[in-house]
């Protein structure tokens, strides 16, 4: 798993084995796609399909060029697919490339696993997903305004995760975004906090969790040392048997690849 882009302002993670791949969301240009998946030698033509977490634009705006050009399967919600094609930038999506993903029923893509969850976000019907293989298991979730006992339920036992630390709630409140923005950012239906991620994080620690990637995090908002230190602190400051040197954690860049975790 790495990471092609990770904000709020475009993503894109790539996800799979040594000779198959998957893209979760394509939020960012298909050039720049391109660019990111040729840092680990990859292509588009090694892409076997997009899994799609909801329509809004940091999410899909080069799923359209990318679809056009490469005609990959696109996995999604039928809320998500029908707010894509709402969507006027990404031009026309060819609807034979589409296949429907429900809440909490499995399905398989080649060799991978997938679990879809529900997340709590103000998009029409957003989706978080557990990739499983060969005895291995990875999880991207952002975009989450809150998590409950069904999400912490989801992400048991893995092995590696991207999590969203989306935001420092001191920058949120002193910072430019009008008091409606600020809301829906911290809102039941907004992001993760740097804190809030931690304490997810430490929900979800286990014997098998060795990375963490930090992703989604604002540009305005939020800073890769607060929220590395952030998410240290929870766990440290909290009850459960593990300190921060216990997994490998890593801020995603916003705008660059990742390092390539390898579980």
């Amino acid at each position: 798993m790495f990471s092609i882009a990770s904000s709020s302002k475009g993503n894109s993670i790539c996800v799979g084995t040594e000779d198959f791949h998957i893209l979760i969301d394509a939020g960012i240009t298909f050039k720049r796609i391109q660019e990111g998946l040729s840092s680990y030698n990859l292509s588009s033509d090694d892409i076997s399909a997009v899994l799609v977490t909801h329509e809004h634009s940091d999410h899909i705006s080069g799923l359209g060029v990318l679809s056009r050009k490469c005609s990959i399967p696109i996995y999604t919600t039928k809320g998500t697919w029908e707010g894509i094609i709402d969507y006027s930038s990404i031009g026309k999506m060819d609807e034979s490339l589409y296949n429907e993903v429900r809440y909490d029923e499995r399905f398989t893509i080649g060799p991978l696993t997938i679990d879809p969850f529900r997340i709590s976000h103000d998009a029409n019907e957003p989706v978080g997903y557990v990739i499983s293989c060969e005895g291995k298991k990875i999880a991207v979730v952002t975009d989450l305004g809150i998590y409950d006992e069904y999400i912490v339920d989801k992400l048991q036992n893995l092995n590696a995760i991207l999590l969203e630390a989306n935001y420092d709630y001191h920058m949120l409140q002193v910072g430019h975004y009008q008091p409606w923005l600020k809301r829906r950012v911290h809102g039941d239906m907004g992001h993760l906090s740097n804190e809030m991620s931690g304490q997810l994080l430490c929900d979800i620690a286990c014997d098998n969790l060795s990375y963490v990637l930090l992703g989604h995090m604002s540009q305005d908002n939020n800073y890769p040392e607060l929220a590395y230190e952030a998410i240290r602190c929870e766990v440290k400051l909290s009850d459960v048997p593990y300190e921060p040197e216990d997994f490998e954690i890593i801020c995603a860049p916003r705008c660059d690849v990742s390092k390539r975790i390898i579980v």
